[in-house]
């Protein structure tokens, strides 16, 4: 079997809140093509045009190549292999963001081809899953600016059996941190005292100064840790936001390679990686990440807010690694996040998600939500 093609395919919605973080309007679907009739599917968090200019080339030199002048005509069954051809074939431009994007996008449909090939899910390529379901927390943006308003979105999660949630912060909450304590209290009442809360503060405050005003409101609510607290270049500030009494994840907001999350565990104080699955470069770059992050004793949870596909994507790492660790489940209203795949994961009564058992990611793309959304060529 040979790889034949690779498309990078742009999607996009109408995004009525443009202005804000979100990227779930706004997607790139990557799909590995074979003269066998397989096809691999993956995606990735990054911007779309720039994928396509990587993935579809002209290359530069040897050490300047397109994705598919690399891995077309290529036998695709070992993806670990194929990562390393991308890897150093890109890292006169690469090694670090657009290109590790690329990669990981690539990397996760070479993952989901080889289990086709195979006839396994990807969580038995990666050692064997430990678990066939994941407790799940849902993702909740923007946060409304009313408690009632509050309530009525951790209802909503409620009413998917969600029992936990993440809130990403704004600027604004910065302006009247009293009313941001009251919010925060309305979502604590309505999730119940045994729900666990994540706030991501996704850059919503520069400066640990800044930052650490609202620590305590964290620490009266019962926030279970802190995500993304400053941006990344700023390591000694994550390692002042770690020492007040809140783990603190790091990762989602741009980190793409295993030294990046080792320098802010060993320098900036975090006890948990955050890795976006395909901005780090797939299933082969992830598991570097984690076996970082286990011989330090430090934890990984994946973050995941793009469409069903990175969920399967989560759901298969999660379920073999050694401890149990909770499932991104975004409640964006973007259509891409619900329909880009025919298949759809359910949080079942208890909280968790069930783990795919089909060949591959377990997902296959939606052909009419893929015309319908496709921008460009």
């Amino acid at each position: 079997m040979k790889i034949t093609s690779i498309e990078a395919i742009h999607l996009r919605a109408e995004d009525p809140l443009i202005e804000l973080f979100d990227g779930s309007y706004d997607d790139c679907v990557l799909v590995v093509h074979t003269d066998s009739g397989l096809i691999g599917i993956g995606e990735t968090e990054s911007m779309a045009p720039a994928i396509q200019a990587i993935v579809r080339g002209p290359s530069a030199h040897n050490h300047a190549r397109s994705l598919s002048a690399i891995l077309v005509g290529a036998d695709p069954s070992d993806p670990v292999e194929l990562w390393n051809r991308m890897y150093e074939s890109t890292d006169y431009v690469g090694r670090r963001g657009l290109i590790m994007h690329a990669i990981g996008g690539v990397d996760l449909a070479l993952w989901d081809l080889k289990g086709k090939i195979e006839g396994k899910p990807v969580h038995e390529l990666l050692g064997g899953a430990k678990r066939d379901r994941l407790p799940a927390y849902g993702t909740i943006y923007p946060m409304a600016q009313t408690p009632a308003a509050v309530k009525e979105q951790v209802a909503t999660g409620k009413a998917k059996n969600l029992r936990n949630f993440k809130f990403a912060a704004d600027p604004w909450w910065l302006d009247d941190i009293s009313h941001t304590g009251r919010l925060l209290t309305a979502a604590r009442e309505q999730a119940g005292p045994e729900a666990k809360i994540i706030i991501d503060a996704a850059l919503s405050y520069r400066t640990a100064k800044e930052g650490l005003k609202l620590i305590p409101i964290f620490r009266e609510v019962g926030i279970w840790f802190l995500e993304a607290p400053l941006p990344l270049d700023d390591v000694e500030g994550h390692l002042e936001m770690s020492q007040h009494g809140l783990p603190t994840g790091v990762g989602d907001l741009g980190l793409t390679h295993v030294r990046e999350f080792i320098e802010m565990m060993d320098y900036g104080g975090a006890s948990i990686c955050q890795p976006d699955i395909s901005q780090v470069g797939g299933f082969t770059g992830i598991r570097q990440i984690a076996a970082a992050a286990y011989s330090r004793g430090k934890r990984v949870i994946t973050h995941g807010y793009k469409t069903n596909i990175e969920i399967a994507a989560n759901l298969h790492f999660l379920a073999a690694q050694p401890n149990v660790e909770p499932l991104e489940f975004s409640l964006s209203h973007s259509p891409l996040r619900w329909q880009t795949t025919n298949e759809h994961f359910q949080v079942e009564e208890d909280g968790c998600v069930r783990v795919s058992q089909t060949p591959g990611l377990g997902v296959t793309l939606n052909p009419e939500t893929i015309e319908r959304y496709r921008f460009g060529n």
